[in-house]
């Protein structure tokens, strides 16, 4: 994928302030002189300003930017910046935006801290990761009305997508850089950083550049102004992470709770809340405790035998159940998850005594399907699914009602990106979901 792929913001109406200025035929780059204390205060209350609409005129995103202290931040900071903590920024860069983008930039941090991104990189490339996090942000953001700094890319090819699902989709290869800085994960953890047993250039641009802040902090502690200007803070530890991440959820759950109960929660934001703030278990947790309620032994009160006594008490009964399994093949669903799954199913049938019956569909049902597998058989995975077209759901659905009895429940495994039937069936239906999409009635266990 190249750079060009990348679509970037535009407004005519909004022109970036001239760095240059052309003079013969040498280019001299035009010196702004520092600013005052008088001059920052002026920017912070922009930002301010900013903050208080937010509040009343979309309170779930102004609470969540209330969390963050503004903090000016010195020459380190080239726009903006947060380490989960507070919000950094450069007050030249936020002194050349207009209204509109501030606010833009104080929800893109505030969102970073929100949906935990500082938390959720694990062994992913750091870079790569940022990146990604930027990408899910700012589409979300202009869908919404928000008007990010010119430039800034949109990436709308990634809306309603997260950060873990854009990362493998991001091109190794792309020169771009994040919007902002993310202090909390200052670190990276492969081997891109170092070339040869030295540093990168842009490594040691910033390496000089923290000595030279140390070296003039002395100075700029007698001056006014951008001598009060706030250091780069270090990484956060693990410890801070984890308790940072807990602090966080709490935060984004009394912001919703603030927003619904002032009538302002719709939209995209509401699908996103119910989406992080739903309980993280896995889904094999859930795949098996739902699947216990289906071969729970039942107790039976029927009457016993007359030498058993007059007493009717209750005794164990024990019958095996049928379980369908429909899996995606339109393609969406990888033979790495495919496989996953099917080991779990296995493993969680040698348990209930239960019989499968595997079904391959995309828009039709697969030409091999379907797979019968009884209680005393090991589960396995057909050579070939086939599949590859467009999703339909209806086929399992015709297929399992003409059959002499039905199921005891139906497996869906899919993106749920496909045609649902328009009526539920009358057996239990559990649908395993990769992605954000919505089912229109069933359970949805979410699989990514």
């Amino acid at each position: 994928m190249s750079t060009s792929d990348y679509q970037s913001w535009q407004s005519e109406t909004i022109k970036p302030d001239e760095q240059v200025r052309v003079v013969g035929e040498d280019i001299v780059k035009s010196e702004k002189p520092k600013l005052t204390q008088n001059e920052l205060q002026q920017i912070e209350s922009k930002l301010t300003k900013a903050r208080t609409q937010l509040i009343l005129d979309r309170p779930f995103l102004g609470n969540l930017v209330l969390r963050l202290p503004l903090v000016a931040a010195d020459s380190w900071c080239k726009t903006s910046a947060t380490d989960a903590k507070s919000f950094y920024y450069n007050p030249k860069f936020i002194d050349s935006l207009n209204n509109h983008q501030i606010k833009f930039i104080l929800i893109h941090e505030a969102l970073h801290c929100a949906l935990t991104h500082f938390a959720r990189r694990g062994n992913r490339t750091k870079h790569k990761w940022d990146l990604a996090c930027d990408f899910a942000i700012n589409p979300l953001l202009v869908k919404e009305g928000f008007h990010p700094p010119i430039d800034v890319p949109i990436f709308r090819q990634y809306q309603g997508m997260i950060a873990e699902e854009i990362y493998p989709m991001i091109d190794d290869n792309l020169d771009q850089e994040p919007m902002d800085q993310h202090l909390y994960d200052d670190q990276a953890n492969d081997d891109s950083k170092q070339s040869d047993g030295g540093m990168r250039e842009d490594d040691l641009q910033k390496e000089q550049e923290r000595q030279n802040n140390s070296d003039s902090k002395s100075d700029n502690r007698q001056g006014k102004g951008e001598s009060q200007l706030a250091q780069q803070p270090p990484s956060l530890k693990p410890d801070e992470v984890e308790q940072l991440a807990t602090q966080w959820q709490k935060n984004l759950a009394s912001s919703a709770q603030l927003a619904q109960q002032a009538g302002k929660l719709d939209g995209e934001f509401a699908k996103l809340i119910d989406f992080f703030l739903q309980p993280q278990v896995s889904w094999q947790s859930l795949l098996a405790q739902y699947m216990s309620t289906f071969a729970r032994d039942d107790f039976s009160y029927t009457r016993p035998s007359r030498r058993s006594g007059d007493a009717i008490l209750p005794s164990l009964k024990s019958q095996q159940i049928d379980i369908a399994i429909a899996i995606d093949t339109s393609g969406s669903i990888s033979q790495e998850e495919i496989n996953e799954f099917v080991s779990e199913v296995d493993a969680i049938k040698a348990n209930l005594r239960a019989s499968i019956t595997l079904i391959a569909c995309d828009d039709k049902l697969s030409e091999h399907s379907p797979w019968r597998f009884e209680a005393w058989n090991e589960l396995q995975f057909p050579v070939s699914l086939g599949g590859g077209k467009g999703t339909n759901f209806i086929p399992v659905f015709d297929y399992i009602s003409i059959q002499d009895t039905p199921c005891d429940v139906l497996i869906y495994f899919t993106d749920a990106k496909g045609i649902f039937p328009d009526l539920a069936p009358n057996y239990p239906v559990m649908w395993l979901v990769k992605g954000k999409e919505p089912i229109p009635w069933g359970m949805r266990i979410q699989l990514n």
